[in-house]
This record gives C-alpha cells, sequence and structure tokens, in this order.
C-alpha cells in the first residue's frame, strides 16, 4: 500500500477558477455560521491569515467528540456543527471547509482510512477495531498550493492524551502524528480517498455500513470517560 503522504498527486494543482456556492453541508449562508466566522476572524487580515485563525476555532471552539457519530444527514451541516459545539472528525472538517469558501478561500473535503490509538474503553467495545474509515481533513488552496488541515482533535483532548495538537500556518500539510509525546503509536495513515467538493455523504454511510455492520453507537459522556482513560493510563505507567 503506497504511503499517505504520496498521495497528494491525486489532487489538482491549477488555481482553482470559481468558489462553489453554498450547499446543504456547507451551508455558510447561514447566520450561525456567519456569526461564528465574524467572532473568530479579523476581517482587515488576509484570506491567509484569517484561515489559520479559523482553523484554530473549529480545531478548539468545536470540541472532538466521537460519540456523537450518527449518520443522520442533518448533523453534517456546517450550522448544526456550530449549534451542537461538539462533533467529530467529518462534520468538523464540513464546517472548517464551509469557513474557507465563506472567506473566498478554495476549500475541499478529504477522506483517508486511519488506524487511531487514541480511544475509550466504549469505543474499543462498540468498534470492535482501530481503524477509523472515512476519517475527514481539509484541502486549502492557500500561497499557490492545495494543504491539508486536520481540525478534529482540540487542544484539551491532545492535553490530556499526550498527543502533539495539530499546528496550521497554511504553508505545509497538518496531519496527525504517527507518535504520541511519549513515543507511543497514535496514528497511521492506512488509505487515502482523495478530495471531494462536497460532501459524498451517500457514499460514506454505504462504506462505513459495510465496514462496520450494526456496531452500537458508543453512548455517554466523552470527557468523562477520557479521563477515566488518562488515569488508567497513568496506572499502567
Amino acid at each position: 500500500m503506497l504511503p499517505f503522504f504520496s498521495f497528494q498527486t491525486v489532487q489538482s494543482f491549477n488555481m482553482p477558477q470559481d468558489l462553489p456556492t453554498a450547499t446543504f453541508f456547507m451551508d455558510y449562508d447561514h447566520e450561525i455560521v456567519k456569526e461564528f466566522i465574524a467572532n473568530n476572524s479579523s476581517p482587515e487580515k488576509s484570506k491567509e491569515e484569517r484561515t489559520i485563525e479559523l482553523y484554530y476555532a473549529v480545531r478548539d471552539a468545536i470540541r472532538y467528540d466521537p460519540y456523537t457519530y450518527s449518520f443522520e444527514k442533518e448533523t453534517f451541516k456546517a450550522s448544526d456543527v456550530v449549534n451542537a459545539g461538539r462533533a467529530w472528525c467529518v462534520p468538523k472538517s464540513i464546517l472548517f471547509t464551509a469557513c474557507c469558501r465563506a472567506i473566498g478561500v478554495p476549500a475541499k473535503l478529504g477522506f483517508a482510512d486511519v488506524r487511531n490509538h487514541l480511544s475509550t474503553e466504549k469505543m474499543r467495545q462498540s468498534m470492535k477495531t482501530d481503524i477509523f474509515i472515512w476519517h475527514g481533513y481539509t484541502s486549502v488552496f492557500l500561497h499557490g498550493k492545495w494543504v491539508k488541515a486536520t481540525p478534529a482533535f482540540n487542544i484539551e483532548l491532545c492535553t490530556k492524551f499526550g498527543l502533539k495538537p495539530l499546528e496550521f500556518d497554511g504553508t505545509e500539510d497538518s496531519i496527525y502524528h504517527p507518535f504520541d509525546v511519549s513515543g507511543n503509536q497514535h496514528m497511521e495513515y492506512l488509505k487515502d480517498h482523495g478530495t471531494f467538493d462536497e460532501f459524498p455523504f451517500e457514499q460514506m454511510v454505504a462504506e462505513c455500513k459495510a465496514f462496520y455492520g450494526n456496531q452500537q453507537q458508543a453512548e455517554g459522556n466523552f470527557d468523562e470517560d477520557v479521563e477515566k482513560e488518562v488515569k488508567l493510563m497513568s496506572e499502567k505507567g
């Protein structure tokens, strides 16, 4: 299997000509999304600077919560993500992509299958695997090239799990590190699905159902379960 980093060749590096209009999922014309953008970016700054501001806003203001995993179509809308204040990687990437487009920056949704070692006991019991298919990220056109940005794990979560938070400067890819700060395995990229102008909802749902079967969704308080997991990891040494 080819390494993830070689997959950038599937993207077009030509300058985009037209920005897509707001859509069902990327409803950046919704008032709550407009407010999120206004509150988290400075209109007097450049588009590149605002993109970075919005990356950190989506990363940290919208908390990562895999227990919100759902195939309900409404939950993937950018406006719904802002309203909920927490989401998993795909809805968070949709929100960031919508924010970029709203300020005039070309952006696409990207997806990859990963082996993720950040988990909780409930997730391990429900998923029966450490492979997360259709992990979401955003591909943004800045400084004349496409760069990947992954605004999923908020900084508090990274600190608790001893992970390196993903920084984004608009010039280099921002994707998960293979190891945490202690040298333990963290994330392994297995397959890249490429980038999409619009969220391929039906395709993602069909492939996830085929891969995971009728798994039970993890329920409860993710933040509390993270605390339990961190305590257990500490006790194990």
